[in-house]
């Protein structure tokens, strides 16, 4: 099982964001929580990595859905979207989501599957859309 979803596009950094969370938001997802890891490995350890941002996308309904299952998921959510600068591709730029498929492996909860299977329906969707290379 592949850790991510992802693609890879020819883009600026900024407008793959800006593409990213159009898409997410039409496949049902808010972006609750964001972190700019290059901004903060900077002004925490004076270290200098790519353009890094980390989107916590969640989709109500599904959330719900899994909490009601079992109360411990939400150690695994919200659905974490990873936009960040191809660091051997000049002008490319990666957006990988994390496979939801990975909630029933690690919980072993087998009443997670429909969720597993629609969260990741959608954030294909929402990657597909962006019109990059299928990584």
């Amino acid at each position: 099982m592949n850790l991510a979803l992802s693609t890879t596009l020819q883009s600026s950094f900024a407008d793959a964001v800006a593409k990213t969370r159009i898409a997410l938001q039409e496949q049902g997802f808010g972006v609750l929580t964001e972190i700019d890891m290059r901004a903060t490995l900077k002004a925490k350890l004076d270290e200098d990595i790519e353009d890094y941002l980390i989107l916590g996308a969640c989709n109500p309904p599904l959330a719900h859905r899994a909490v009601t299952i079992d109360r411990q998921i939400g150690l695994l959510l919200p659905c974490n979207v990873i936009v960040r600068a191809d660091t051997s591709t000049d002008g490319n730029v990666i957006v990988e989501a994390m496979n939801p498929d990975l909630m029933v492996q690690v919980t072993g909860e087998p009443a997670l599957g429909p969720v597993a299977t629609e969260a990741a329906t959608r954030l294909r969707a929402a990657i597909a859309s962006l019109g990059g290379v299928a990584d």
